[in-house]
């Protein structure tokens, strides 16, 4: 039995009621096969795997808090700091009712290689709470905030742990998050990322992980010796990640003709209009089939997601799971040969097996979430810099930094996949470039 095997076995024994957590560290282990083959007698000697795959500590806790009519309610609150050997945990916090302790140490493995990626000091963590602010007042989310922030600000801190945005926490609850920290602690610090540009937060945030998504996957269609300009791309979602990478797309010269959201897509043949899009889901926030009222042209799709669609590029943008194993089959049927994941694991495990068939058959290109959608912790940790600094970079300082990341990690993903004998396989290369930072940073600082 090999290392990663042993490792593995061992996992499902420690935590067998954990589903997400075993199937990520599965994938993840499976794919760092051939460095910890390179390495085995020394990872073994040192624990290294042991290490990697259990959170340094978890932080749990009840989140008790008043809704506005005076009934008092208890939520879980919850911080994985997964990993710190090359700098202080960082990752987000998500508010959402599936929030449990499998799912967020999932996404802490999951943050510990994407941070490595960015080649910026950050190590790994995740954190949330299972409470839904959909439907709560903005006095409510307060309340809640400030009880979590309340219990979580003795764990946290600008040199130790800075959470940031996910799923449920945005500009409103990050505000609010701060703030109590402030209250709390009495020092304003950058603690915290995503926030507003009043208090410390950084231009080019809200457009980073689009903007980061759409670079990458210049570089790897260019490294396949093609061009973006003259594409046609298949975007879904139509929030920030989808919204910026129709615009940073549309710049570098491809046709970007569907948007979506949660209840079906917009197909413009004509390219999708930027400013329509941010009008209907910034100003009016209202539903995407809108927009099939005010351009000229363009259809709308109830129910279905835009995978059926002829395309070259697919970006999808939107949720966990979005493509299936026989929508990447539409996708491959229709002409798509390349996908960069612009949200967090939009493939699922059928989707993702089905692209590295399509690569080894005809070398089709998947850059998989944790290195295309980097762009928005890249940022969040130029953020943290700016704040130490107590200075505020312009848009285009941050962007070119945002842009000079995204092409190191492209470079680091296709080289290291080449190194190892897996040219092409960029799941394979970005798991080992993020993970053997991390280990050498292990080896470096003994057993703890």
């Amino acid at each position: 039995m090999s290392y990663v095997e042993e490792v593995y076995q061992n996992l499902e024994k420690k935590h067998p009621a954990e589903p997400e957590f075993l199937e990520a560290a599965k994938r993840i282990l499976d794919s760092l096969d051939p460095i910890v083959k390179a390495h085995e007698d020394v990872y073994r000697k040192n624990a290294l795997l042991e290490r990697f795959v259990e959170p340094e500590r978890i932080i749990s806790f009840r989140v008790p808090w008043t809704d506005d009519k005076g009934v008092n309610h208890v939520n879980l609150g919850y911080r994985v700091q997964f990993n710190s050997a090359i700098g202080p945990y960082k990752g987000g916090l998500r508010f959402h009712p599936s929030v449990n302790q499998s799912i967020l140490k999932f996404l802490g493995m999951e943050q510990i290689l994407k941070n490595s990626l960015t080649s910026l000091p950050i190590g790994g963590g995740k954190g949330g709470s299972d409470f839904d602010p959909h439907g709560k007042s903005d006095a409510e989310v307060m309340r809640f905030c400030q009880s979590f922030m309340t219990e979580l600000f003795k764990y946290i801190g600008k040199d130790t742990d800075v959470p940031a945005g996910d799923i449920g926490v945005g500009g409103r609850e990050v505000g609010f998050l701060y703030g109590q920290y402030k209250r709390l602690t009495g020092l304003y610090e950058g603690v915290l990322t995503g926030k507003g540009l009043s208090f410390g937060g950084s231009l080019a945030r809200t457009e980073a992980t689009g903007y980061g998504l759409v670079y990458i996957t210049d570089e790897m269609v260019k490294g396949a010796g093609k061009t973006l300009a003259g594409k046609t791309v298949l975007v879904s979602g139509s929030g920030n990640v989808a919204q910026y990478a129709v615009k940073k797309a549309t710049e570098l010269g491809a046709k970007v003709v569907t948007v979506s959201d949660s209840a079906g897509y917009i197909y413009d043949p004509n390219g999708i209009n930027f400013e329509v899009l941010c009008q209907i889901k910034q100003v009016e926030r209202a539903r995407i089939k809108v927009y099939a009222d005010r351009v000229p042209g363009s259809v709308y799709h109830e129910g279905e997601k835009p995978w059926g669609e002829k395309c070259d590029i697919a970006l999808p943008c939107a949720t966990q799971n979005e493509i299936t194993g026989s929508d990447a089959e539409k996708l491959i049927a229709n002409g798509c040969w390349c996908v960069a994941e612009g949200a967090n694991m939009p493939s699922d495990a059928d989707a993702i097996d089905r692209y590295e068939k399509a690569r080894v058959e005809s070398g089709f290109l998947f850059m998989p979430a944790k290195a295309a959608n980097a762009g928005g912790v890249a940022v969040s940790a130029l953020e943290m810099s700016q704040n130490s600094e107590r200075l505020s970079w312009s848009f285009e300082e941050v962007d070119k930094k945002l842009k000079d990341i995204m092409v190191n990690i492209y470079k680091n993903v296709s080289t290291t996949a080449e190194k190892y004998g897996h040219a092409g396989d960029f799941v394979t290369g970005a798991n080992i470039a993020g993970f053997e930072k991390v280990a050498d940073a292990m080896l470096a600082q003994g057993l703890v």
